[in-house]
């Protein structure tokens, strides 16, 4: 027994499996146009059609996007949060990211302020303390952000936004020390995050707090925020057996696993006639709800793949058994915290592959 991760040459034999999910996953290619239906097509289905959130953070808010610059939007979209949900669209041309700027200031119809670009000097021992003291309950004690990465699902619903990531390598290249110095003094209306010198602290002692902040530079090159989807799509294993020993091998193989059996169907059924279905590519549904329940906690984009779904091909007197590779779209799904579930159930793939193909 041989398992690879892989993608078989013949279109064929991969058949319409994940076909479906490697386009919604792909970066799509979009013509200059105007800001809404651009907005509507790369940021609407995490951030909702009037940026009010869903999956992603809310992005209408006021007290947001009437301070933040155009610069920190822009860089925003085009590096992303890496590890934090937020994907990089450098796909996008500088004039499509400025036409959907320009749709999402009409929100408010306010000019956006006009921040410098200009370094920030403080003292960044001292504003470590004052972090530590003030700002470490939320953005947590080495700037790595609230709990979870910004979907909605997975926070109390009485926050609207979820305390950023400030080690982040996107909003370290996106921000501006002005405009984080601004954000510490006037906070953010609507959000947990509070005026900082209503809260008694100096415009020194907040001069310090971004000093200590733009340090956090130092850690963003890490391997972990870096990791790139080198993963394939596809888990392949051959099995020695016939079609038919192999379809009841790999539901044996989804019951040992604790997994409950949901359906077993035609690979294209639904697709063409019933009379033309190929009964030589079999979908095998199965799911194991506890961990479903918790892979949706995390991130409901989980749902794109699962329930768990598992193909028996027999192609030019082979029969190849093949899931969707959990770690892919992990890296994909740009979600550190989901990295852990998604090498779990890679581990439950390959367990069941093993099994089916014995």
């Amino acid at each position: 027994m041989h398992i690879e991760i892989n993608m078989p040459n013949n279109r064929s034999v991969a058949g319409l499996l994940f076909i479906l999910i490697i386009l919604t996953l792909s970066p799509g290619i979009y013509a200059d146009g105007d800001g809404g239906r651009l907005f509507l097509e790369n940021c609407a289905v995490c951030h909702g059609n009037s940026g009010k959130g869903g999956v992603g953070v809310p992005l209408a808010l006021p007290e947001f996007i009437d301070n933040v610059d155009d610069a920190y939007l822009r860089k925003t979209i085009h590096h992303g949060r890496p590890g934090r949900i937020m994907p990089s669209f450098d796909n996008l041309s500088d004039s499509q990211v400025s036409a959907i700027i320009a749709h999402m200031r009409s929100w408010t119809g306010n000019k956006p302020p006009a921040y410098s670009s200009k370094q920030i000097a403080g003292d960044a021992t001292k504003g470590e303390s004052i972090y530590q003291q003030r700002c470490a309950a939320c953005h947590g004690a080495n700037g790595e952000g609230g709990k979870g990465t910004g979907v909605t699902f997975s926070r109390p619903r009485d926050l609207p936004v979820l305390a950023p990531a400030l080690n982040n390598p996107g909003f370290l290249a996106s921000a501006s020390d002005s405009m984080i110095r601004e954000t510490l003094i006037k906070g953010r209306k609507g959000t947990p995050m509070a005026s900082f010198i209503k809260q008694g602290l100096s415009k020194k002692d907040i001069d310090n707090v971004v000093a200590y902040v733009r340090s956090f530079e130092q850690l963003a090159g890490s391997a972990a925020l870096k990791k790139a989807a080198a993963e394939t799509p596809y888990l392949v294993a051959e099995s020695p057996n016939s079609l038919e020993k192999t379809i009841q091998s790999v539901k044996d193989a989804v019951l040992n696993a604790n997994m409950r059996l949901i359906r077993v169907q035609n690979l294209d059924q639904g697709l063409v006639d019933a009379d033309q279905e190929n009964k030589k590519q079999v979908i095998i549904y199965s799911c194991g709800f506890n961990f479903l329940n918790e892979a949706l906690k995390v991130d409901p984009r989980v749902g794109l793949f699962l329930p768990c779904r598992v193909s028996i091909v027999e192609h030019k007197g082979k029969v190849l058994v093949m899931t969707v590779n959990p770690k892919r779209l992990s890296a994909v799904f740009n979600n550190n915290e989901l990295e852990r579930l998604c090498d779990q159930m890679h581990q439950t793939y390959v367990d069941i592959l093993e099994e089916a193909t014995l």
